[in-house]
């Protein structure tokens, strides 16, 4: 059972995300933003198969939480969401558009299990 590291700071939308995923069958953690996510991370770093992360919060930006966890584990497979247009500068990170439909959520999540491990 393919284990998620979900990371948003939005509260209804966490839950809801991590609700669904469930529903799909995975297993999920989550984390309000990414000092709780590093530090859930940081415990085991080959724990998870793939963390989900929001784009923008305050004090540390989705894409250089990624780049401190891959440091960890640089296989580990990753999506950006955001409400924003993004292009991930980090390799083999997936984006997923916000607002997203709960079948675009599975399609992108299960898309991004099947690739390839990025290399550091």
């Amino acid at each position: 059972m393919p284990r998620l590291l979900l990371v948003d700071d939005e509260g209804s939308l966490l839950d809801l995300v991590r609700r669904y995923l469930e529903r799909l069958g995975y297993v999920v953690d989550t984390a309000s933003g990414p000092a709780g996510a590093l530090s859930k991370f940081q415990a085991n770093p080959t724990s998870y198969d793939l963390v989900l992360t929001d784009l923008s919060f305050p004090e540390l930006n989705g894409e250089d939480m990624l780049a401190r966890m891959r440091a960890l584990n640089p296989g580990l497979r990753a999506i950006i969401s955001s409400g924003h247009p993004h292009e991930p500068l980090l390799p083999g990170v997936g984006f997923l558009q916000k607002p997203f439909l709960p079948k675009m959520l599975a399609e992108v999540v299960e898309q991004a299990l099947k690739s390839p491990q990025p290399r550091s």
